[in-house]
């Protein structure tokens, strides 16, 4: 700029020297405009070095400079902004500019439990009776507003959600109707679980079969196929013996196999899209207690008592640890008082079988933290490790460095090491014991299988399990614990994963998982993309060989448009997927209860 200044000076005096010898008959405007090519101070010979740059051209370098200057500082500000810790309303979105103002008032947030998919929206209604929630399907339909069913959101992927407007029944939760003499229960959709089971347990009466937790609403746990395990129980939509459905197109409709059986098989495990349920009718059981065997074992023995094991306990269940040969089986029977329960000693105390898993975490943090951290007393933030339950514990030690495979084997021979201690019995009402600790959030894939007969085992389960570990071992994949494998028996409902014609039909489930135990985005985007490569092996090298398919709740829409059109193909063979697209068009043509998971796994083009 000084340098402008100062060219502007030089001139105006070249100038000024010009007009004192220029006679004076010329015009003003000329000699105060025009430089004479003649004059010899205002010329040079032409030369290599190029001349100076005219005045204006000088200005507009040294603006173009200061406008660089400018947009630096602005972009060392906005990425300066941009590293700082995000305000509590945003720590959970993409690191995308312009996205961490805080939310409107009427916004809502709707995640899962895992917080693996969540969206935003400004619809989300929750009806208290069922006029209310048909004037809202009523309303929604005329106006073409999508309102999808979404439950209590516990599904590890995002079935139940979508940002253009979602309806929640958890206003709608009372026992309507007990049935004492035929053992039936008439319930409100957006009952949960536990509310279900506390609420009728003084009739004496409680469900057939529990999945792992009780927080779901009966609504949407009938809705996805969910299942408990016993070879002779069949998953959960079996219990549904009528059920009532509000649909945008017919109004609300009473089902059951007498009223309409088609549809009210299709119906019951009809994924939210074929009408929103509002009551439910189950089939309960007497309350009882259960006597609870845990005990460790190990393939060659489980390949050896399989088929008994699956006929002779009500419930049973076993959890593989990868790296490490530990089968830790769970079995379940109706408690006699009669005979008492077994006398059997343990061996150690609760906290002798957590000890491993607090040795390993010390030994942990020397390494990830260094000595003089550990011997610090824990933050204000941050539980004792002495108060740490097993799963919380386990989340610990994974957090640390969660896909480093020879930190997770160490973390898993911890755990067999706390199965070990852990083996006995105890006794406890159903509704107590067959629930599971799931440890804290989580990715999750779930595949159901046939398994032969439970006369006739067809043995494919333990082989399924055989070749998924040999997968983890050679691509060295940083699998946590436990795989769990649980079984029923079949279901009617043509959409269940589970569906067959054969009464003795007996299929298995098989969850495998990686936890999510940090809340930094980076982190579990890292371990995100880690799961989903674990995940692609065991379905490209597996699913097809033993037809296996994925729990409803736990299915991920593929990005890639040929992977998509493989798994479309698939669940065709699988399910009757015109079937059930031609009543999703009877029942909602105008598709509301939809979203983008239903159309891209069913779409309407799709139907022949």
């Amino acid at each position: 700029m000084f340098r402008a200044l100062h060219l502007r000076r030089s001139l105006h005096q070249s100038l000024h020297h010009q007009n004192t010898t220029t006679p004076h008959s010329l015009p003003l405007k000329i000699l105060t405009t025009t430089i004479p090519p003649q004059n010899p101070k205002l010329t040079r010979p032409f030369c290599s070095t190029p001349p100076p740059l005219p005045p204006s051209s000088s200005s507009e370098s040294e603006l173009r400079k200061y406008l660089g200057y400018a947009a630096l500082l602005l972009g060392c500000g906005i990425a300066t902004y941009y590293s700082f810790p995000f305000p509590e309303n945003a720590k959970h979105k993409k690191a995308q500019l312009f996205r961490y103002a805080p939310l409107p008032d009427d916004l809502h947030t709707v995640s899962n439990w895992s917080g693996t998919h969540e969206v935003q929206t400004r619809v989300f209604l929750q009806p208290e009776s069922l006029p209310e929630l048909e004037a809202i399907v009523r309303d929604a339909n005329q106006k073409k507003q999508k309102i999808r069913p979404v439950g209590s959101g516990l599904s590890p992927n995002g079935i139940g959600l979508t940002r253009l407007g979602m309806v929640n029944l958890a206003l709608m939760d009372k026992v309507l109707e007990v049935d004492e003499e035929r053992k039936r229960v008439r319930v409100q959709a957006g009952i949960r679980v536990q509310q279900l089971v506390d609420g009728i347990k003084d009739y004496g009466l409680t469900l057939q079969n529990f999945a792992s937790i009780r927080e779901q609403q009966i609504g949407g746990i009938v809705q996805v196929g969910a299942h408990g395990t016993g070879a002779r129980l069949p998953p959960i939509d079996e219990q549904v013996i009528s059920m009532k459905l509000v649909t945008p197109a017919k109004g609300t409709i009473e089902l059951s196999k007498e009223k309409d059986p088609e549809l009210f098989y299709l119906a019951r495990c009809g994924l939210g899209g074929l009408g929103v349920v509002a009551e439910v009718t189950l089939q309960c059981v007497d309350r009882q207690e259960l006597l609870e065997h845990t005990f460790v074992s190990n393939m060659k023995e489980i390949k050896k008592n399989h088929k008994k094991l699956l006929s002779e306990n009500k419930h049973v269940k076993y959890l593989y640890i990868p790296y490490t040969d530990t089968v830790v089986v769970v079995t379940c029977n109706p408690f006699s008082k009669w005979k008492g329960p077994p006398k059997f000693k343990p061996k150690y105390s609760q906290d002798e079988a957590i000890q491993p898993l607090r040795d390993y975490y010390q030994e942990s943090l020397k390494k990830y933290r260094g000595e003089g951290n550990v011997a610090k007393s824990p933050d204000k933030g941050e539980a004792d490790i002495s108060e740490l339950s097993f799963t919380e514990l386990r989340d610990k030690l994974l957090a640390l460095d969660p896909l480093n495979k020879d930190h997770v084997v160490k973390v898993n021979q911890a755990e067999a090491e706390f199965w070990r201690k852990s083996e006995g019995y105890r006794v406890g009402w159903s509704d107590e014991i067959l629930g599971f600790d799931c440890g804290g959030q989580q990715w999750v894939s779930e595949t159901c299988l046939p398994a032969g007969t439970l006369s006739k085992p067809s043995m494919k389960d333990l082989e399924y399990i055989e070749e998924l570990m040999q997968l983890i071992n050679k691509e060295l994949i940083p699998a946590p614990a436990p795989i769990e494998q649980r079984w029923t028996a079949r279901s009617k409902s043509p959409m269940s994963p589970a569906s067959s014609k054969s009464e003795d039909d007996i299929f298995s489930w098989v969850g495998i998982i990686m936890y999510l135990p940090t809340a930094d985005a980076r982190q579990r985007k890292e371990i995100t993309e880690k799961f989903f490569h674990y995940r692609h092996l065991a379905q490209t090298q597996l699913w097809d060989r033993y037809s296996a398919y994925e729990h409803w709740a736990k299915i991920e829409v593929p990005k890639d448009k040929e992977e998509l059109a493989t798994l479309r193909a698939r669940l065709r063979k699988r399910f009757p997927v015109d079937a059930y697209n031609k009543a999703r068009s009877e029942l909602d043509p105008h598709r509301i209860l939809s979203n983008n998971m239903l159309e891209k796994l069913f779409p309407q083009s799709d139907t022949i």
